[in-house]
C-alpha cells in the first residue's frame, strides 16, 4: 500500500510539472478564482473617412511618405472663415492659397476611387479646442500616391496643421486622432497615428506590422510568436 501511495504520488508530481511546463507556452489571463475582473472602459472606434478608398486594394501598392514639418502660419489669401466654420469654404479655394499645395487645384473634384482627382472632403473635429471641426482634404495622384492636408480655423483664418503623402493611403479617425496607413519600403503595412500637441497635428505612434511570422518560440512547438511591429 506504501509502496502504491508512493507511486500515486509521483505520478501526480509528474503530472503537475508537464502541467507547469505547459503554462508557459499558453497566455496567461492574471486571474485566479475568486479575483474580479477590472471593467475596461469603451475606446473610441476607428472612423472611416473615405471608406470607397478604404477598400481599394490599390491603397497596398507603394511606399508610405513620412511627411514634411507643418507650416502653422496662417494662409495668406485664403477666404476668411465664416461663422458656418470651415464647413463653408470652397476646398479648392483654400488650395489654391497654400503654397504647398496650391498644385493640387489641377485636379478634379471627384467623388468615387479609379483616377486622379481631389476626393471629397471630410469635417472632424481634431483639435477639441473650439468644438469646431476641422477641414481634412486628400489628394490621389497621377502616381498613386495620396496627400492629406488637415487646416483649423484661427480667428477667423485658416492655418495648416499637417501635411502628409503615402501611396493611396487608408486615412480613418479614432476619437480625435487621424490615422493613416500604407505600405513601408521593406514591406511592411505602416501605421501613423497623428494627434492634436495645439500647434500641430503629430506624430505619436508609428507602427509597421511585417507578414511573416517569428520561429516558434523555445520549448513550444508549432507555436508562433504573432507578427512583429517596429515603432
Amino acid at each position: 500500500m506504501i509502496r502504491t501511495a508512493v507511486a500515486v504520488g509521483a505520478a501526480a508530481l509528474g503530472v503537475a510539472a508537464v502541467l507547469v511546463a505547459l503554462s508557459g507556452c499558453g497566455a496567461r489571463s492574471g486571474l485566479v478564482e475568486g479575483d474580479r475582473a477590472y471593467e475596461v472602459p469603451l475606446q473610441p472606434r476607428p472612423q472611416q473617412l473615405w471608406p470607397a478608398w478604404y477598400e481599394s486594394d490599390a491603397r497596398r501598392n507603394g511606399v508610405m511618405g513620412s511627411g514634411r514639418p507643418e507650416p502653422r502660419a496662417p494662409l495668406d489669401g485664403a477666404p476668411r472663415v465664416p461663422k458656418e466654420g470651415l464647413r463653408a469654404l470652397d476646398p479648392k479655394a483654400v488650395l489654391a492659397a497654400d503654397p504647398a499645395a496650391k498644385g493640387l487645384t489641377r485636379l478634379p473634384l471627384i467623388g468615387h476611387p479609379g483616377r486622379p482627382g481631389i476626393r471629397p472632403p471630410v469635417l472632424h473635429d481634431l483639435t477639441g479646442h473650439d468644438g469646431a471641426p476641422e477641414l481634412i482634404l486628400s489628394a490621389d495622384l497621377e502616381n498613386r500616391r495620396t496627400v492629406v492636408i488637415v487646416y483649423t480655423a484661427r480667428d477667423g483664418k485658416v492655418v495648416p496643421i499637417l501635411y502628409t503623402s503615402g501611396s493611396r493611403l487608408a486615412v480613418e479617425t479614432v476619437g480625435a486622432d487621424l490615422v493613416t496607413r500604407g505600405a513601408a519600403d521593406d514591406g511592411a503595412q505602416q501605421t501613423v497615428r497623428y494627434r492634436w500637441d495645439g500647434t500641430r497635428m503629430s506624430p505619436v505612434s508609428d507602427d509597421k506590422t511585417y507578414r511573416n511570422m517569428d520561429p516558434p518560440a523555445p520549448g513550444c512547438p508549432g507555436r508562433a510568436a504573432g507578427p512583429r511591429e517596429r515603432s
